[in-house]
């Protein structure tokens, strides 16, 4: 009986535990003075880091393959360049040190700590779980109207991210969304397709309040993705019923007020008649080409984009955007990026740092499709694992369209490379589970090739 309660010892435990604390921590609130984007999740993410060197060098394990040094280390090459190009040493090391982490440290770290598909689908189904709280959040703030400001009404869904990173909420719900389609059009058990199908149902609704037109729309092209990868006959019957649950949260329950039913209808009118916050985004993005074209193979540096704004912008840019609500006072929150991660880096990096961070981007995606195909082509084990990762990957890259780095939950965009790397990188690799011992890499690549 002592044996069956007793606890695992910490050398059984999962090494991708680390990263889950991650996680934890971005399901508490943010300090509504906070002026900068980096809080308590950013921290343990270096910790993850240490963590994982740690671990590599007690194992005595080569870190990582050629393949998966080679993508996740292009990104470098451009970085160094814009980070002496920067306007001073320590905006370049700054900018630097957080590209490394977003895009090279904490995805190589995360992808060295995923044992198997198990320790992949348990950050799954971590992601779903933080997308559920924070929904709940920002569906309790929509219903007492204790939201973050919008229109003049404090409505707006916004979780525990506050006023000044709306986009906080709207990018877990929309992760816990996608991870959670991705297992419900898997192979697994019945009961846990049928639970991964409630939740993401469920987070519909606070998807819809956070009044996110950016999210809206890489999620309704990524799920449609999912579905047309599972399968037609599957695509068909999800669609039937993400119909059939629209309809009840519209008319049964009466989510279809005028503001949001104004907000989807203002998609269609970004070009005819946009409102100031797409003026703003058009002026921002001009000025961005216009630093690009200034300096088109290295960029203006990192951090440089509020320095040479004002110089290429032009008069119909704003002071800022307007924020209060959610427990922090009213602030002017100056526009900073151009909200676009493509042309931030065309600004900043020059075609090099473009060329060099997309091309990472690609090769994860085509070696993750890779990987999809290999999973639908043999038993389907580890298709949730495909479509979770290869939906994480392709909402994030539409998502840039309309977003870039920066604000509390940007290191969540880190563990999501981490884990696109991992099935991309090593998962994907063949139709088995795989998994990651204590024996040296070399060893195991040494056991694939003679299969």
């Amino acid at each position: 009986m002592s044996q069956a309660l007793s606890l695992p010892r910490p050398r059984e435990w999962p090494p991708v535990l680390p990263v889950l604390a991650v996680l934890v921590l971005l399901g508490l609130p943010v300090s509504p003075a906070g002026e900068s984007g980096a809080g308590p999740a950013d921290a343990v993410s270096a910790l993850v880091v240490l963590y994982c060197a740690i671990r590599l060098v007690r194992d005595r394990r080569r870190p990582l393959s050629r393949t998966a040094a080679a993508v996740l280390g292009l990104p470098v090459l451009g970085l160094a360049v814009a980070a002496m190009g920067a306007s001073s040493p320590g905006a370049g090391i700054t900018g630097m040190g957080r590209y490394l982490q977003i895009f090279v440290l904490v995805p190589a770290a995360v992808l060295l700590l995923v044992r198997g598909r198990s320790d992949f689908r348990l950050l799954a189904w971590s992601f779903v779980a933080l997308a559920l709280w924070q929904g709940a959040i920002g569906v309790h703030q929509y219903v007492t109207g204790t939201g973050a400001s919008y229109q003049g009404e404090e409505i707006r869904a916004v979780g525990t991210f506050g006023p000044t990173d709306v986009m906080g909420m709207a990018t877990v719900v929309s992760f816990g969304l996608v991870c959670a389609l991705g297992l419900a059009l898997g192979r697994t058990p019945v009961r846990q397709r049928a639970v991964a199908a409630c939740c993401a149902l469920a987070l519909l609704l606070p998807l819809a309040l956070s009044f996110s037109r950016g999210a809206w729309i890489a999620t309704a092209a990524t799920c449609a993705v999912q579905l047309v990868l599972a399968g037609l006959r599957r695509a068909l019957k999800v669609a039937a019923v993400a119909v059939a649950a629209g309809v009840v949260l519209v008319g049964g329950f009466g989510v279809g007020t005028a503001m949001l039913q104004e907000r989807i209808d203002s998609i269609t009118q970004v070009t005819d008649a946009p409102d100031q916050s797409v003026t703003d985004r058009y002026t921002m993005w001009a000025a961005a080409v216009g630093m690009w074209r200034e300096q088109p193979l290295t960029g203006v540096g990192l951090k440089g984009f509020p320095d040479y704004r004002d110089g290429h912008a032009s008069l119909a840019l704003s002071s800022g955007s307007d924020t209060e609500g959610a427990g922090a006072a009213y602030r002017k929150q100056p526009l900073l990026s151009p909200h676009n991660m493509y042309l931030l880096v065309l600004a900043e990096q020059g075609l090099i740092g473009l060329l060099a961070l997309a091309g990472s981007w690609l090769a994860l995606l085509v070696c993750g499709l890779r990987g999809l195909w290999r999973a639908r082509g043999g038993s389907g084990a580890g298709l949730d694992c495909a479509l979770v990762a290869c939906g994480l990957l392709i909402w994030q890259l539409i998502d840039f369209a309309y977003a870039d780095i920066g604000g509390p939950s940007t290191v969540l965009t880190a563990v999501v490379f981490g884990v696109v790397a991992w099935w991309a990188l090593v998962g994907g690799g063949d139709g088995s589970t795989t998994r990651v011992s204590a024996a040296p890499v070399q060893e195991l690549a040494e056991k694939a090739v003679t299969r």
